[in-house]
């Protein structure tokens, strides 16, 4: 029995062999796929010799190799001269940029050359005004120190001498006068000065600022299939309104049938992106971002804006200003005493960081962060899929409801 089962196993892959099967052993250790083993030469069938290329096959060959030699050294010939060309369009951008900046340098210097040949004038005209006060107090003492020395000589004089004698009549006492009491340098308009200098630069920190994040500027439209039946879209595709009027929902799949919502036409594709709402024209509103799983139908946490893990936002209700995601909130840090205009959003995917801006001070509202994240859930700020931009319409109570909400264009003021 031994020996014929021996048989067996040797008999069968003997048969196995002659048939021509290969045998495939995978190593038992690991768990991915390797490629077969190649077979043994003691076991491959002899192929039958391929006959030796005919001479005009060999040139043909020869040819086409050429042929190939050739584009290969054009295209690295281009290669080349893309490298050397980005030195030289980068040394042009370079020269662009100090251009730009020396002309606001000269404009600073021009500016500050100009307030100071203003406070310069100022100080020659209350210089020249404050002399001739002073030249009128001199010959008034003059006139006091004469007086004084004919007086005592007439005091030195015999009281018969002194009767003789001519008299002179004293000064009459000068006081200051009320205008020279305003003759100083306007330091009101100083102050006013100073003043517009600090909102000047504070204006000007804020652009150079934003300078930097247009750079990563994103056309966003809206995507009509997403929003509200009583949400209308501009021609232009960039604004949204609510109207009152009361309209049937239709059977888009996209649309949102009871959150007052609407989502950008596409994803933002970017590593970085920065875009800008005008919110002044709304007296309750909610701009974010969110991913394309956000519910729209029905009027829960799953469909609001900020409620839920897949939306992050910003939005103004009864005069607040505050940060949500994941039904937490904070209240906005860089929110100052005047309405918002322009809510700035700013995406890094790589980082996971977004950053929502008072666009016209440029102040951070808030920063959701994967390594800063107070309050909110830290370990969801890795962006897992692209996010959409999102608005939304809030109803204010007791108040009139503005209703305009826009996307701004690039660089708009």
């Amino acid at each position: 029995m031994a020996q014929s089962g021996a048989v067996a196993p040797s008999a069968g892959i003997h048969s196995l062999l002659q048939e021509g099967l290969s045998l495939a052993p995978l190593d038992s250790s690991e768990s991915r796929a390797v490629q077969p083993f190649p077979r043994s030469p003691k076991l491959q069938r002899k192929a039958p010799k391929a006959a030796p290329p005919s001479q005009e096959q060999l040139m043909r060959q020869i040819e086409e190799l050429q042929a190939e030699r050739s584009r290969t050294e054009a295209h690295i010939q281009s290669l080349k001269k893309r490298r050397a060309d980005l030195s030289k369009t980068t040394e042009v951008m370079k020269q662009h940029v100090r251009e730009r900046f020396e002309n606001l340098h000269r404009v600073l210097q021009q500016d500050e050359q100009a307030v100071l040949d203003s406070l310069e004038l100022d100080l020659r005209r209350t210089r020249a005004k404050l002399d001739q006060v002073l030249k009128d107090w001199e010959q008034h003492q003059d006139q006091v120190c004469k007086s004084i020395s004919s007086t005592r000589e007439v005091l030195s004089r015999s009281p018969e001498a002194r009767e003789d004698g001519e008299c002179h009549d004293s000064p009459s006492p000068k006081k200051p006068g009320a205008s020279e009491e305003d003759i100083r340098l306007n330091e009101e308009r100083f102050e006013t000065l100073l003043k517009t200098l600090w909102s000047v630069s504070k204006t000007l920190t804020a652009q150079l600022q934003r300078k930097t994040l247009l750079l990563d500027w994103s056309r966003v439209e809206v995507d009509r299939q997403t929003c509200h039946p009583q949400v209308s879209v501009t021609r232009d595709g960039r604004g949204v309104w609510f109207s009152d009027a009361t309209r049937s929902p239709s059977e888009r799949p996209l649309q949102f049938d009871k959150v007052c919502c609407a989502l950008g036409s596409g994803p933002l594709t970017a590593t970085q992106s920065y875009w800008e709402v005008d919110v002044h024209c709304c007296a309750a509103w909610a701009v974010g971002v969110a991913y394309a799983c956000l519910d729209r139908k029905g009027r829960d946490k799953g469909a609001k804006l900020g409620r839920n893990r897949s939306s992050w936002c910003v939005e103004l209700r009864r005069g607040s200003l505050s940060a949500w995601h994941n039904n937490r909130h904070v209240a906005c840090r860089g929110a100052g005493q005047a309405a918002l205009g322009r809510v700035g959003v700013w995406v890094n995917y790589d980082k996971g960081q977004l950053v929502f801006y008072d666009a016209d001070a440029m102040a951070v509202l808030q920063t959701f962060s994967a390594a800063v994240t107070p309050v909110f859930d830290r370990a969801h700020h890795q962006f897992t899929e692209p996010l959409y931009p999102a608005v939304c319409f809030l109803r204010p109570e007791d108040q009139v409801w503005p209703n305009h909400l826009h996307f701004c264009r690039f660089g708009s003021p």
